[in-house]
């Protein structure tokens, strides 16, 4: 893994992203090119269109390739959407000899048992994690393997999406040239690009706001307790300025990252925004105060839906990590502050540079890119596909002049020899021909010979 060139791709609703790095030396990873693209065919996490959506993942690839002169083939692939549900459920093994250590092997068994479990009609499994085991007796064991029992129980969260969703998202980057190495939660990305160790051990919640959606993965003792996705993310936020200002959504997108407060409390001085109006008519003058109204109302009510699934996984008095917010809808000013304001919760913005050592890319790593520098840490690449540096072409050498005055020789030495050949053949076919007419003689003159007889007979 260390030299393997790996790719990350993330299919958004507002932008598609693709993230080329590797592994150095000490385990960072070192990005080498990111491509960009407007996102058109996506809704809410789900693609509605496929043919622009390979276009826009055609776009990003291409760019990302360029940059990193890396010939792209295999791909992480994200997935999110209201479609995804989680559920909790238990597995069982019982080993035959309490002798023999407890190994990988037996956890895959369990997974793979894990995941021939019914889902609702539709659906299918994307990732069965395994969260504890119980080893005989033993509760609460994180890590089993090296132990010795004969009962093994383990509780897994296993997370669902429908397969017509998941079919599109392969179709969609196979159309575009590419194999998906693996599909993984875009939550469970975001976190793996954005939290530590200590605040994954400690308790926190991870809130992806994107343009579609919301994404929520919440963390207690190093395990993965509760995945949700929430159908509001960023561009409701535009469409909301949108409606309440009377303008275009290229200028209200413009107002909420140029301008945008998430707390109005943290607005010191009401200036007044200028907006270009309709051919033929004024300019529309809009206050920050206004904005920042708009925006908070929303904000708020996306917020009462992630306090909501963070007090139903059961860990609202036990995130001492409090919540990291990432993702593009959390670059809006004074988010920490509003944040901690409604929910008491300690908070910050989380960017993806926690375990990156350095980028080639001069793209800055913001948290609108959390996702996808995730999708590279969490990749596996099972297929026989690998990415690779492109081999430059080599324009022809000096050398290569000389090569028609080797050439020439030979050519005329060809053309002496088939002309002694056509020689040979021409004399050939007069002797042929010669012969031929003293046949045609000898049998008019026995023809001649014979009518005669006839004749005088």
């Amino acid at each position: 893994m260390k030299n393997e060139i790996i790719v990350g791709l993330d299919i958004g609703t507002t932008k598609i992203a693709c993230i080329v790095g590797k592994y150095d030396e000490h385990g960072k990873l070192e990005i080498l090119g990111i491509g960009k693209s407007e996102s058109v065919g996506v809704q809410r996490g789900v693609v509605v269109n496929i043919l622009d959506t390979v276009n826009s993942i055609k776009k990003a690839v291409a760019l990302a390739s360029e940059k990193s002169n890396v010939d792209i083939k295999i791909v992480n692939v994200g997935i999110a959407g209201q479609h995804i549900r989680s559920t909790q459920h238990q597995a069982t093994r019982t080993r035959s000899n309490a002798e023999d250590e407890i190994s990988q092997l037996d956890i895959d068994i369990m997974t793979q048992d894990i995941k021939r479990i019914p889902v609702a009609p539709g659906e299918d499994i994307i990732h069965a994690l395994p969260q504890d085991f119980v080893v005989d007796q033993e509760t609460g064991v994180k890590d089993p393997i090296g132990m010795a029992g004969i009962r093994m129980k383990a509780n897994y969260h296993v997370i669902t999406g429908q397969i017509s969703q998941i079919n599109n998202i392969f179709r969609c980057v196979r159309k575009a040239g590419l194999e998906v190495a693996k599909l993984t939660l875009e939550p469970l990305a975001s976190s793996a690009s954005v939290l530590s160790d200590e605040e994954r051990e400690a308790g926190v919640a991870l809130v992806d706001i994107g343009g579609g959606t919301t994404d929520i993965a919440i963390f207690h003792d190093g395990i993965i307790r509760h995945t949700a996705v929430i159908p509001f993310g960023g561009n409701i936020i535009t469409e909301d300025i949108r409606t309440g200002c009377s303008i275009l959504a290229k200028y209200a997108e413009t107002l909420k990252v140029n301008h945008g407060y998430a707390l109005a409390q943290a607005v010191t001085q009401n200036s007044v925004i200028a907006i270009p109006g309709l051919a033929g008519q004024p300019r529309r003058e809009i206050s920050t105060m206004r904005l920042t109204q708009i925006i908070q109302a929303r904000m708020e009510e996306i917020l009462e839906y992630v306090q909501s699934e963070i007090v139903s996984s059961g860990l609202h008095k036990s995130l001492i990590g409090g919540i990291v917010m990432t993702g593009g809808g959390a670059q809006l000013r004074h988010m920490k502050q509003f944040v901690e304001y409604h929910t008491g919760m300690h908070c910050r913005i989380g960017s993806p540079n926690y375990h990156v050592s350095s980028s080639k890319d001069e793209t800055k790593l913001t948290p609108i890119l959390s996702t996808g520098v995730g999708l590279l840490m969490t990749y596996e690449n099972k297929e026989e596909h690998v990415n690779s540096y492109q081999i430059p072409v080599v324009e022809p050498s000096v050398e290569l002049e000389d090569k028609p005055e080797v050439v020439i020789p030979i050519v005329e030495d060809i053309k002496e020899e088939l002309k002694q050949e056509v020689a040979v053949e021409e004399n050939e076919k007069k002797k042929k021909k010669g012969t031929s007419i003293l046949d045609s003689l000898d049998w008019l003159r026995r023809k001649f010979e014979d009518q005669f007889k006839e004749n005088l007979d």
